[in-house]
Formats: C-alpha cells, sequence, structure tokens
C-alpha cells in the first residue's frame, strides 16, 4: 500500500478534525491540525496586542513577528493526544476557546500568516503519510494530494456540535453566540482574497449532517483504502 497525503477541508466546527485524527490513528499516518497553527498564532497576536479593540488586525506587527512564532506538536502523555505548543508553552486549551475562535478568521485571512504556514505545513508533507485537515488544505497547501475530501454540514449542526464541545469543557457560553460565531467565520472564509474556503474539483463531498462518527469513519476509512491500493 503507497502512502499518500489526505487532505480534508471543509467548513468550521464540521468534524474534520476529529475524523482526520481518527483517519490517521487508524492507519498510522501522522495527523497535522492546521487549525490549530492558524489558532496559535491569533493566541500570540492577542497576547501581544496585535488585535485592536475593534477586532482588526495590526498586520505589520504581526508580520513583523512571524519569524518569532515557533509551534510545533507533541505528544502529551497525560492527555494520551498530541497538542499544540506556542514557543514551548502547551496552549491546546486556551487556543480552542471561543475568544481565540472570534479573531482567528480575521488573522488567518493575512497573506503572510498564509504564506508562512503553507510552506510549513509542506515540510510536513514531503515524506506523505500525513494526514491534514484544514480549509485550503486541497487546493493550496498540497493539490496534489492523492485522496481530498470537502466536510459539508449546516451552521446550525456546526454551532450545536461547537457549543456542545465548549460546555463540555466547562466554558459558560450561549448557542446563539456560538451561532454568530460560526457564520461569522464561515463568511470570512469564503471571501477572503487569499486562498478562500473552496471545494477541489477533485475532492469528494462528505455530508455528515446526519452521520455518526462511526459512520464518518468507516466511509473514510473505505475511501483511504481504495486511493491507497490503487
Amino acid at each position: 500500500m503507497k502512502k499518500i497525503i489526505v487532505a480534508i477541508d471543509g467548513f468550521s466546527s464540521s468534524g474534520k478534525s476529529t475524523m482526520a485524527k481518527q483517519l490517521a490513528a487508524a492507519v498510522g499516518y501522522a495527523y497535522i491540525d492546521s487549525g490549530a497553527m492558524y489558532r496559535a498564532i491569533t493566541l500570540y497576536a492577542m497576547r501581544h496586542g496585535f488585535i485592536r479593540p475593534d477586532g482588526s488586525v495590526d498586520t505589520a506587527a504581526l508580520c513583523a513577528a512571524l519569524p518569532d512564532i515557533r509551534i510545533e506538536f507533541r505528544y502529551v502523555p497525560e492527555a494520551a493526544a498530541s497538542h499544540t505548543f506556542l514557543n514551548g508553552e502547551d496552549v491546546e486549551r486556551e487556543i480552542r476557546s471561543l475568544e481565540v475562535s472570534s479573531h482567528v478568521s480575521p488573522v488567518a485571512a493575512v497573506p503572510e500568516v498564509r504564506h508562512a504556514l503553507t510552506a510549513m505545513m509542506q515540510q510536513y508533507g514531503e515524506a506523505k503519510g500525513i494526514v491534514m485537515d484544514g480549509r485550503d488544505i486541497g487546493t493550496t497547501v498540497f493539490p496534489a494530494a492523492e485522496m481530498k475530501v470537502f466536510v459539508n454540514a449546516s451552521p446550525e449542526v456546526r454551532a450545536r456540535r461547537r457549543y456542545d464541545e465548549l460546555r463540555a469543557k466547562g466554558d459558560e457560553v450561549d448557542y446563539e453566540q456560538v451561532l454568530a460565531n460560526v457564520q461569522e467565520r464561515d463568511e470570512i472564509d469564503r471571501n477572503r482574497k487569499e486562498s478562500p474556503l473552496r471545494q477541489a474539483p477533485d475532492a469528494l463531498v462528505l455530508d455528515n449532517d446526519n452521520l455518526t462518527r462511526e459512520e464518518q469513519s468507516a466511509w473514510l476509512l473505505d475511501t483511504f483504502r481504495r486511493i491507497a491500493d490503487e
């Protein structure tokens, strides 16, 4: 069975990260969370005052700081999972907050940020054998990926999933606030000038509004085996 690159794209909170992790574990591939990378840079920008009170990004300051930002993925035995580290600090929980979510799309729309992270992601894929999820993995980062999947679900379903996830972590959030954030991120992701969210022409579409995690995993694994065996 040949090694391939699996690119999973889709809207925020569509469940693509969960299914990407599960597929990577099932086939013994490395999992790269591109969304976590953008979230880590967003957290850095928030901590250093690069997000203005009106929510706009001090692009010049952020771009100047890019060489000082180091993002790594490390396995954390206590959590039995890979965590995101920002300049040596485990920021996995912080980057999943609603506050970071509310600022990540404007940061991700900065061309210099996208260029820097795209180059980093492409290095991860040089040896193949990876599963990566995001917004432009199959269109910009790995346009030649052997397996491309575009995940779709309604904003309401995605907001409910995100709301349940945040509540399970103990965060006090309002469903309508989460829904508004999901819809705002969709609008920004689809309309940004640099690498907007698009379905690659050769991507397989997975609409998971009414699918269980088990059904999603089975579909992905069957698809992977078929493509890797070709």
